[in-house]
């Protein structure tokens, strides 16, 4: 199965991924957070004008999961100095567990090496155990813990998780 990771541009697509997120997290994170902080966090960094003022002024890129047929996922990502700073890594439920996590580390990886970037490094909920056993099945460590105050009286008590892309398998 041939896997496309095309960048998201337009009011249209940051609108789709924005439903795409409000279908993902409601339907995963109820059993690791509460659903008024799912709420809450969907719209502060998930909705068409967070994802949009991310996308404009502030750095990131995001990039659909799409198979043959259809979008299964999507992908947010940051450069910030030699490494990339993975944001958003969600896949639809009905998709998971059919390696589109793999192809999608894949993808990742070979921005890292054309771009000469040393990591990749992402925040991950230190109660999200399948995500956390996922990364580190992909090769990514614990290398910290961080609680953040996100607003509203809530927290993301979070696990920071990194990968080294070996310098001798980076475009020098």
């Amino acid at each position: 199965m041939k896997m496309r990771f095309p960048q998201i541009n337009t009011t249209e697509e940051m609108a789709e991924v924005a439903q795409l997120a409000a279908e993902i997290w409601r339907e995963y994170y109820v059993s690791i957070i509460t659903i008024e902080q799912i709420e809450y966090m969907i719209g502060k960094f998930q909705s068409v004008s967070a994802i949009a003022d991310q996308i404009h002024h502030q750095g990131y890129e995001y990039y659909f999961i799409h198979n043959n047929e259809s979008v299964v996922g999507y992908l947010s990502v940051k450069q910030e100095e030699n490494k990339l700073f993975l944001s958003k890594f969600y896949i639809s439920k009905e998709h998971r567990g059919q390696g589109y996590a793999s192809q999608a580390s894949a993808f990742l990886e070979q921005l890292c090496k054309d771009r000469n970037l040393s990591h990749i490094w992402l925040t991950v909920n230190r109660y999200n155990t399948s995500t956390i056993k996922v990364y580190e099945k992909k090769g990514f460590q614990t290398v910290r813990e961080q609680m953040a105050d996100i607003g509203n009286g809530f927290v993301m008590d979070d696990f920071i998780m990194e990968k080294e892309i070996l310098v001798s398998e980076i475009n020098l």
